[in-house]
C-alpha cells in the first residue's frame, strides 16, 4: 500500500533552517508528481511546494518562494523540502502528498515550530 513517512521536523528559531524529507513507497515514485502541503494552528491545510516526475518543473506558494526548496531522489523514493529563513508564520504540520487515480494519499505528518 501506499506509504509516506515525513521527518526532519522541528523547533527552529527565527531565520533558521530545516530539511524535511519525505520517504514514499508502495508505488512507483518515479511517475508521480509530488506534493508538500502545511495545516497552521487555527488554519487551512495549503498547498506549499510540488515537484513533477523528473525534478523541474516545480511550484511554490508565494509565502515559500525564494525561502523554500523542493527536490528529489528519484534513485531513493525521497523527496526533500529545504526550508532557510524560516518565520513564525511557517509553524505548522507539513505533510508529504501523492495524487493517485483522483486519490489523495498523505503521511503522517510532521510539526515545525519556529520560535524564540
Amino acid at each position: 500500500q501506499v506509504q509516506l513517512v515525513e521527518s526532519g521536523g522541528g523547533l527552529v528559531q527565527p531565520g533558521g533552517s530545516l530539511r524535511l524529507s519525505c520517504v514514499a513507497s508502495g508505488f512507483t515514485f518515479t511517475v508521480y508528481s509530488i506534493n508538500w502541503y502545511r495545516q497552521g494552528p487555527g488554519k487551512e491545510r495549503e498547498l506549499v511546494a510540488s515537484i513533477s516526475t523528473g525534478g523541474t518543473p516545480t511550484r511554490y506558494a508565494d509565502s515559500v518562494k525564494g525561502r523554500f526548496t523542493i527536490s528529489r531522489d528519484n534513485a531513493k523514493n525521497t523527496v526533500h523540502l529545504q526550508m532557510n529563513s524560516l518565520k513564525p508564520e511557517d509553524t505548522a504540520v507539513y505533510y508529504c502528498n501523492v495524487r493517485r487515480y483522483m486519490q489523495d494519499y498523505w503521511g503522517q505528518g510532521t510539526q515545525v515550530t519556529v520560535s524564540s
